[in-house]
Order: structure tokens, then C-alpha cells, then sequence
């Protein structure tokens, strides 16, 4: 048997790049559209805390023939214990034997997964002249999914809205360290100029109004991961052109479960767009959303490359479980 291989949180950031995980996730949603690669039912649980909450989420990455599994957790009590409250662990196993292969940290992967997903909706859906973005929530996610959107589009200015005015600035502030023009503000006026939104958050009801939303504009909904879940209004999902990572999954614990009918049937998959399978932007003034809920390809697509790199400059330390 050989030693299962592991792959720390501070070797993870130093081997993959926002650019990095913007090709791995387009890799991943072709050969997922394709059939390629597979994804198989969601399990999710909690502790004796009712108030935790874990998630596995399991696949099969065709590219590089490695199936696996996350294991998402939240504790909110971590804060207080010096941890953080989101985790994310991924196991690849040996194609071959089924054996445990690698053991990855991914929470800083899990949200660089997450930002170039957004990255992707917006490089094959946004308007090409895109240039303004609001960030609806001000949390570490946001920092990410910013610096994966400007990978993609030219940003002259980036909006952060907030109900907590301080961690509105506080993350603005972050980001023109970052070298994005920045700046806190109150969502209406944002949505006046945004040609993209990031919802980035974990409400339970919808965060504005449709009628906030210019046409034209790109929506990338980012939070809603859970059932209960919603940062947008009816009316919005309603009208406007509905993509998904996953579309089975988004009408089950993403934004897109509280879409029904001829909308639901509407909702196209991004991997498909990314193919050329399916034509994108109907029009300048179209509408588009994109629901990232979060599927396990993202996952094992990104902490496989960490291996690889891992294994490529000796940083992948073996445990001998034998």
C-alpha cells in the first residue's frame, strides 16, 4: 500500500493562482457537460450542535481520471476558538485500487474554486465592455471573487455593498491593496451603475429589487448553497436568462430552488456555454444569472492540480496507513 500523500493549507496557496483555477474550472464544466466527468448525491449532516453543519460532496474528474470526495463542514463557534468556522478537507482515491491517495486542505481552494466559477460566468456571459462591479456582501468570499473577476474584465471601479457600513470599508480597503479601484456604498445607488453584481452572501431572502437592476446587467449569484437559501427576487429569476454549474442541483439547494416551471426548465448548464454548445448573451440589455451552488468536480479539478504541483516540487508530505 502506498503512503497516503497530503497536501497543507500553506502549500495549497502557494501552488495554484486565480488563473490557475479559472482554466481548471472551465476543464471541469466542458467534461462535466460532456458527460465525461460524473457527480453523485450530496450527504450532509451536522454535529451535537444542531447549529454545525457538514456536507460530502463526491465525483469523478475525467481529466485526470481521480475519483473523490470534499467534506465541507461550518462550526460557527470557531471564530471564538481561534479557528476559522468554514472548513473544507478533499480525499482523492487511486483510480486503480480505490485506495486513499492524496488528503488535500482546500479551504483556501474551496474559495478560489468558488471565485473562478464566478470568473467563468462573467468571462463567457457579462457584456465585453463590463466594467463596473458591486459586491453585495463584504466577506472574505468577496475579496476572491473580485480578484477572479478582474482576471476577466477591465474593472474601473468596484462597489461594496454591506449591511455593516465598517465591513463594507474594511473590505473595499482590502481590495485597493489589492490594486482594484475600490470603494463602500449604499446598494441602490451601486445597482444604478453596476454592470455586474456578486451576491455573495448568506441570506434567506432577496437582497433587492428587481426593478434595482439595469438591463444589461450580469448577476452572479454566489451564496445560496443550502435549502432556505436566497439572495434574489422572484421577479428577477423570472425574467432574466438562468445559468447554472449545475442546473439538477441549483433547483435543489441553490438560488434556482425557488424557481419553478417554465424557468426551471430554462436553466442551462455553463459548461455547456463554455463548450460552444450553447450560445451565451442574447442581447446588450439581456439579463443574465449564474447560480454557483458549488458541485465536488470543482473540487477534485483544483486540489488535483495542487497535487500534481505538490508531488512535481517534493512538497507532498506521505503518511503510511499501512
Amino acid at each position: 500500500m502506498k503512503p497516503l500523500l497530503t497536501v497543507s493549507e500553506s502549500v495549497a496557496k502557494r501552488l495554484v493562482t486565480l488563473k490557475d483555477a479559472i482554466a481548471l474550472m472551465e476543464t471541469a464544466f466542458v467534461s462535466l457537460d460532456r458527460g465525461e466527468s460524473l457527480l453523485f448525491p450530496m450527504v450532509s449532516g451536522h454535529g451535537s450542535d444542531p447549529g454545525t453543519r457538514f456536507g460530502a460532496k463526491a465525483g469523478f474528474d475525467s481529466t485526470r481520471c481521480r475519483p473523490g470526495l470534499k467534506v465541507g463542514s461550518y462550526w460557527p463557534g470557531n471564530a471564538a476558538r481561534g479557528f476559522g468556522n468554514h472548513g473544507s478537507t478533499v480525499l482523492l482515491l487511486d483510480d486503480a485500487t480505490g485506495l486513499p491517495q492524496a488528503l488535500v486542505a482546500a479551504t483556501h481552494l474551496t474559495a478560489l474554486r468558488t471565485a473562478a466559477s464566478d470568473a467563468v460566468a462573467v468571462k463567457h456571459l457579462a457584456r465585453a465592455d463590463a466594467s463596473v462591479l458591486v459586491l453585495v456582501g463584504p466577506g472574505h468570499q468577496a475579496y476572491w471573487d473580485a480578484l477572479a473577476i478582474a482576471e476577466v474584465r477591465a474593472l474601473s471601479e468596484v462597489l461594496v455593498c454591506g449591511r455593516d457600513p465598517d465591513a463594507a470599508e474594511a473590505l473595499a480597503a482590502r481590495l485597493r491593496q489589492a490594486g482594484l479601484p475600490a470603494a463602500a456604498s449604499a446598494i441602490g445607488p451601486a445597482l444604478a451603475r453596476a454592470d455586474l453584481v456578486s451576491t455573495v452572501t448568506a441570506s434567506r431572502e432577496a437582497l433587492f429589487a428587481a426593478g434595482d437592476v439595469r438591463p444589461g446587467t450580469h448577476i452572479s449569484a454566489m451564496g445560496a448553497d443550502g435549502p432556505g437559501k436566497r439572495e434574489l427576487a422572484p421577479a428577477l429569476t423570472a425574467t432574466a436568462a438562468l445559468w447554472a454549474d449545475h442546473p439538477p442541483q441549483s433547483l435543489v439547494l441553490g438560488e434556482f430552488q425557488h424557481v419553478s416551471g417554465a424557468a426551471a426548465e430554462a436553466i442551462q448548464p455553463i459548461g455547456g456555454l463554455v463548450a460552444g454548445r450553447l450560445s451565451g448573451r442574447g442581447s446588450r440589455d439581456e439579463i443574465t444569472i449564474y447560480d454557483s451552488s458549488g458541485i465536488a468536480l470543482q473540487d477534485l479539478a483544483i486540489c488535483g492540480f495542487a497535487l500534481e504541483q505538490a508531488q512535481a516540487q517534493g512538497l507532498a508530505r506521505p503518511i503510511d496507513l499501512s
